[in-house]
C-alpha cells in the first residue's frame, strides 16, 4: 500500500516513511523521522529530532513531536524518540526526546493514548496500554509502568516512579512514588488505595483482588517501619506475584520517597 502525501505538507527526503501512511495537510516531517506502517498524521502536525513513530499510530493537530527537550542544560546531543505501535496522540500534545543527563532516550510503550494538551518530558520511560487524560503533564526522567491511567490535569514530578495499574486522580500533584495497583489522588497527591476499578476491568480475579487489599492493609498499617512491615508482607504472602510486585517496587526504591496514605483510615480502603 503507498503512502499519500498532501500537497501541503512539506516531508524531508530523507525522513523514512513506511507503508500507507498518510501525512494530511501543513504537516511538517524531520529528516530523521522514521514513520512505521499505516501512521496517520490528520493534519498540521509536526515531527522534529531523532523521533520514531510505531506502526498505525494516529497523530492529530497541533501536536509537537520530538522538538529540544525542555531542559536549559540540553546541548544539541542526539538523543531520540520512540513511540511505540498503536499509539495515539491527540490534539496539541507535546513530547521531548531524551538528554545526556538522562539515558538520551524518551521512550513509549504500545497501544498508549495521549489525549489534547497532555506533555511528555524529555528521558521518560512510559510502558504499554498507559492514558494520558487532557492537560496530564509528565516530566523529565518519570517511570510509568503499564496499564497506568493519569487523570486530567495531573502533574507528575521529574525522577518518581508510577507502578503498573495504578491510577493517578485528576488534578493531582503527584511527587513520590506510587505502588503498583495504587490509587492516588489531590494535591499534593497521597495514597488512598488500590485502583480497584481498573483492576476488575483488566480482568483481575476477586481472589487476586482480596488478597491485594490484605497485603495493603499490612503494609500501610501503624505498628512497626515500613522495611519491617515489607518482610512481614513478604513472609505471609510468599506465593503471590502480584504482591511481590509491589514489594519489589518498594524494595527497589529511587530517586524519591513512597506515596503513603494520609492516615491508618486510608489503608481501609
Amino acid at each position: 500500500m503507498s503512502s499519500t502525501i498532501h500537497p501541503t505538507a512539506i516531508v524531508d527526503p530523507k525522513a523514512q516513511i513506511g507503508e500507507g501512511v498518510k501525512i494530511g495537510p501543513f504537516c511538517m516531517v524531520g529528516p530523521d523521522v522514521v514513520l512505521g506502517a499505516g501512521v496517520e498524521l490528520v493534519s498540521h502536525v509536526v515531527v522534529a529530532g531523532r523521533t520514531t513513530i510505531g506502526a498505525r499510530g494516529r497523530i492529530f493537530p497541533f501536536a509537537s513531536i520530538g522538538h529540544p527537550p525542555q531542559d536549559l542544560k540540553y546541548r544539541g546531543e542526539p538523543s531520540t524518540l520512540t513511540v511505540g505501535d498503536d499509539c495515539i496522540i491527540r490534539e496539541g500534545v507535546t513530547m521531548n526526546p531524551g538528554t545526556e543527563g538522562g539515558g538520551m532516550a524518551t521512550v513509549i510503550g504500545n497501544s498508549c493514548a495521549f489525549l489534547a494538551n497532555s506533555h511528555v518530558g524529555h528521558d521518560a520511560q512510559i510502558g504499554n496500554g498507559v492514558v494520558f487524560s487532557n492537560n496530564a503533564m509528565c516530566a523529565g526522567h518519570v517511570k510509568i509502568g503499564n496499564f497506568v491511567i493519569i487523570g486530567g490535569g495531573a502533574g507528575l514530578l521529574q525522577f518518581i516512579r508510577i507502578g503498573d495499574h495504578s491510577f493517578i486522580g485528576g488534578g493531582a500533584g503527584v511527587t513520590s512514588d506510587v505502588i503498583p495497583f495504587g490509587l492516588v489522588r489531590d494535591n499534593p497527591a497521597h495514597l488512598a488505595g488500590l485502583n480497584l476499578v481498573g483492576l476488575k476491568r483488566r480482568g483481575f480475579t476477586r481472589e487476586q483482588i482480596h488478597e491485594l487489599r490484605r497485603a495493603y492493609r499490612l503494609l500501610f498499617a501503624d505498628e512497626g517501619t515500613l522495611a519491617e512491615r515489607v518482610e512481614d508482607v513478604g513472609a505471609e504472602f510468599s506465593e503471590h506475584p502480584l504482591i511481590d510486585e509491589i514489594l519489589n517496587f518498594i524494595r527497589e526504591g529511587g530517586d524519591k520517597p513512597l506515596c503513603t496514605p494520609r492516615d491508618a483510615t486510608a489503608a481501609e480502603r
